[in-house]
């Protein structure tokens, strides 16, 4: 990676620390906004460089530029409170405040992705989420060999796809009764099928029809290792989206950054489901195992790909993957369980709930609730959050992902 490759992790790494210090940025100006006490605001974590401090918070930089924190006086219970904190402490304040503080910083993660959104869709074009990408073929040609890691051997004549009788224009619907939602998605599946036969499902002119291919077996060249193996082809391109990027003015861009906003938000939710299915995969790559570009990265990951964009001059990309960034910080943050944002959240709703079954029957609120029997729990999860940050970052630097090979 060259120097302006390094500029672009340099750069990634500090849009990833301002995203998370602005996370807690949204906490502290929530609980200033309640009349909370708001203790200390820092960026960065580790030994103090710098201080200041206005209306009882200090504010200050830390010698670690990676994110930061903030402390609100009687978060819990548990926090001690000087007399002069205890009217301001967010324990002592309705639940609904205490739940609008804990989701300040999911809502300023959302803002930020936004924002950033929008201004890829004014300055440059984002993807165009009224694009039609259901997956056409656009090309149908012969099958043949690798030669180097950009040629393929010459070739004449129809290919497995045409053969079988599949025009340019099918729409692709299924392959082997599975739902076909991408091309790259049949390519994969077909690439690791040489010799066999597959069947197609392709809707033509109001109608199905199923079509059975013979594959092609070939030989590939595996870019990591430049060693050859056989693979599946069916001699299919993909066609290409139209209008698949747009530039949109101030006005248009808005309903288009909040329509591709929701998508992105729904890919996010998606990932974070997949997210623990996906941990044997990475633990496998630290061993040589093929790397899935679609898994989790830790922030070294991230950044490597930032550097990678920058260098190809891919600066919308970079934003959008940003954005894309503190879209699953906001909702990653949202799972209820401790010591997430979330897990503060279902605490409060529980005593909630709890206050009011009480009150049917004729019983005052219960207490805040105990803290210390969240603890093994809570130190589960950090635990867990450590170990598998630990090994995400372990494969980010053995085995990265590489956004272009």
């Amino acid at each position: 990676m060259g120097a302006l490759g390094i500029f672009g992790v340099v750069v990634f790494a500090l849009g990833i620390a301002a995203s998370v210090a602005l996370h807690e940025a949204g906490h502290m100006f929530a609980a200033r906004a309640f009349g909370m006490r708001v203790r200390r605001y820092f960026i960065g974590f580790g030994p103090k460089v710098w201080s200041t401090t206005r209306g009882g918070t200090e504010y200050g930089i830390a010698a670690l530029p990676l994110g930061g924190f903030c402390e609100i006086a009687g978060m819990t219970a548990l926090d001690e409170v000087t007399p002069e904190e205890a009217p301001h402490a967010m324990v002592r304040k309705p639940a609904w405040q205490r739940v609008g503080v804990m989701a300040g910083g999911i809502a300023m993660n959302l803002l930020i992705g936004v924002v950033l959104i929008y201004l890829v869709a004014v300055f440059s074009g984002i993807p165009n989420p009224d694009a039609d990408r259901t997956p056409r073929v656009g090309e149908l040609s012969c099958t043949s060999d690798q030669v180097d890691e950009r040629t393929l051997a010459d070739c004449t004549g129809p290919g497995p796809a045409e053969r079988a009788g599949l025009r340019l224009g099918d729409e692709l619907v299924a392959v082997d009764g599975q739902p076909v939602e991408s091309f790259i998605q049949l390519r994969d599946y077909v690439v690791e099928r040489p010799g066999e036969t597959v069947e197609i499902t392709v809707e033509r002119d109001g109608g199905r029809q199923a079509l059975p291919v013979r594959v092609d077996t070939v030989s590939r060249i595996n870019p990591k290792t430049g060693e050859a193996f056989e693979a599946g082809a069916i001699g299919m391109g993909a066609a290409p989206v139209k209008d698949a990027v747009k530039q949109y003015g101030p006005a248009a861009a808005v309903p288009a950054t909040l329509k591709l906003s929701g998508q992105m938000l729904d890919s996010t939710v998606d990932g974070i489901i997949a997210f623990p299915a996906s941990i044997p995969g990475v633990v496998a790559s630290v061993f040589g195992a093929e790397r899935d570009i679609e898994g989790p990265v830790s922030i070294i990951g991230a950044s490597r790909a930032g550097g990678e964009l920058v260098e190809r001059s891919a600066w919308s990309v970079f934003w959008m993957l940003l954005a894309s960034l503190n879209f699953f910080l906001a909702l990653f943050n949202l799972i209820p369980l401790p010591p997430l944002d979330g897990g503060h959240i279902a605490v409060i709703l529980f005593e909630k709930v709890r206050d009011f079954l009480r009150r049917l029957r004729g019983l005052p609120p219960g207490p805040p609730a105990d803290y210390t029997k969240l603890m093994p729990l809570t130190y589960l999860m950090a635990s867990l959050l450590l170990f598998v940050g630990v090994i995400v970052m372990l494969a980010d630097v053995i085995n990265p992902v590489r956004l272009f090979g």
